[in-house]
């Protein structure tokens, strides 16, 4: 990819060229256990954070342009995702709604779709049997299959990890992103392990080397602390940035975020238009909270 052919403004083409880019999605995580929102430090010293329903719809009147759900247990514990907890999730849930852990089967990502979910992200059944990409993009669009990428770095490059990134499969992350795409995947969520909850900003020469790999949007996470954390992602090749720790811990507001970004030559979405998100933005948009 050309140099500065994503300073927050554009892409490169087939050509080498530069077309327009997408204003950036800001999306908060949900990392769920036992029907309650965590957080930790590369999945480890996970620590509760409240209410998933409660908390979708803060972000939601903040601003937020997606949600993301996580059931980081869910595979570990051999299970599927929760469906009490999306239902609650999507009843109070207007934005766009993306849920993984424990997707097996197709016969999940249909529970999942059916309790309130927008789309799926998989991870380590995708790794275990890739078809399982092309089956669901078959049955329900690529647009609802995402395929959720957990990387470590190491000599050489980045290696895919599974079981909330407690088991190395020794696949290497660029060229697994390449093949989860041409499988059917519309999207990637691109999380590095060495990042996740450290608060020291996105692995961004992961990001740039799968951004030349695929053309499917990407998302950012692991490591977010603040909006220049986010253009500096965006600036590496992703589409939307996604974070936990800086919001459930009220060091940002999703408003104050996208405001920031703007004043950082970084185009964010307006707040979302519905109703709850009319009267929030009616109220002025927000900074960085005490």
């Amino acid at each position: 990819m050309p140099a500065g052919a994503r300073a927050g403004f554009g892409r490169a083409d087939a050509s080498g060229g530069v077309v327009p880019m997408l204003p950036v999605r800001i999306i908060p995580c949900l990392d769920v256990r036992d029907g309650r929102v965590v957080k930790g430090v590369r999945f480890r010293g996970l620590e509760d954070q409240g209410d998933p329903a409660a908390l979708a719809l803060a972000y939601e009147e903040q601003g937020a342009d997606e949600v993301v759900v996580l059931d980081v247990t869910a595979t570990p514990e051999g299970r599927g995702t929760r469906l009490d907890t999306v239902a609650a999730v999507r009843a109070r849930l207007s934005v766009p709604l993306t849920v993984g852990g424990g997707i097996g089967e197709i016969e999940d990502a249909a529970a999942l779709l059916e309790a309130g979910a927008d789309k799926v992200a998989v991870n380590t059944a995708a790794l275990r049997r890739p078809s399982l990409l092309t089956d669901l993009a078959a049955r329900f669009g690529s647009q609802c299959v995402v395929v959720s990428i957990d990387a470590l770095g190491g000599e050489g490059g980045y290696e895919v990890v599974v079981r909330s990134g407690t088991r190395p499969v020794a696949r290497d992350a660029v060229g697994w992103a390449g093949e989860a795409v041409e499988r059917g995947a519309g999207e990637i969520l691109l999380t590095s392990i060495d990042r996740d909850g450290t608060r020291s900003g996105y692995e961004l020469t992961l990001l740039g080397a799968v951004r030349s790999a695929v053309r499917v949007p990407i998302v950012a996470s692991g490591g977010a602390d603040s909006p220049e954390h986010m253009a500096d992602a965006v600036r590496a090749g992703a589409d939307a940035v996604l974070a936990a720790s800086i919001f459930h811990q009220g060091n940002w507001t999703v408003e104050g975020v996208k405001a920031a970004l703007e004043r950082l030559g970084v185009s964010a979405r307006p707040a979302y238009s519905g109703a709850r998100g009319m009267a929030r933005a009616a109220g002025g948009v927000g900074g960085r909270t005490p």
